[in-house]
C-alpha cells in the first residue's frame, strides 16, 4: 500500500513561491534547504496527507536558471488537488489576496464544488468540494 507522500511544482523564484503559499495560501512553511550537488532549491510546505515542494533550479554558481513561463491550457494538467470543506469562503479569501482564477468555479450539484487556480509561474491548484461521498 502507498501513501502521498509529497507533491512538487518547478518554480523561478522560490522565496516568492514561499511567500505566495503561505501568505495568500495559508500552507504553513517547514523548512528550506539549497543542495549545490543537485544544483537546486527547495522548500517544503506542509499539506494533510503529504506535503507540497517547491524546487529552483540553480547554475554552476548558485544562481536561479530562468524558466520559461508554460501556457495555461485545459485539461489543467497535471495540477495540485486540494481538498476544502468551504469551497466559497476558499475562493473569496483568493480572490482578496489576488490569487489568479484559471477556470470555474464549477458545481455537479449534490456532488462535488471545484475551481482552478495558479500561482506566479502557472501551476495549476485544484479546490475541490465534495458534497456528497459515497
Amino acid at each position: 500500500m502507498f501513501r502521498s507522500d509529497h507533491f512538487a511544482f518547478r518554480v523561478s523564484d522560490l522565496d516568492a513561491s514561499i511567500a505566495f503559499y503561505t501568505e495568500k495560501l495559508g500552507l504553513p512553511f517547514m523548512f528550506k534547504k539549497v543542495d549545490p550537488e543537485m544544483r537546486e532549491a527547495f522548500a517544503y510546505l506542509e499539506l494533510e496527507g503529504g506535503n507540497l515542494e517547491l524546487l529552483q533550479l540553480l547554475d554552476a554558481q548558485g544562481n536561479p536558471v530562468p524558466m520559461e513561463q508554460r501556457d495555461i491550457e485545459p485539461p489543467y494538467a497535471p495540477h495540485l488537488a486540494l481538498g476544502t470543506d468551504d469551497l466559497g469562503g476558499l475562493l473569496a479569501k483568493a480572490k482578496e489576496a489576488g490569487v489568479p482564477v484559471v477556470d470555474g468555479p464549477f458545481d455537479t450539484p449534490g456532488l462535488v464544488k471545484w475551481v482552478y487556480l495558479s500561482d506566479p509561474d502557472n501551476n495549476v491548484i485544484e479546490f475541490v468540494q465534495w458534497v456528497k461521498r459515497d
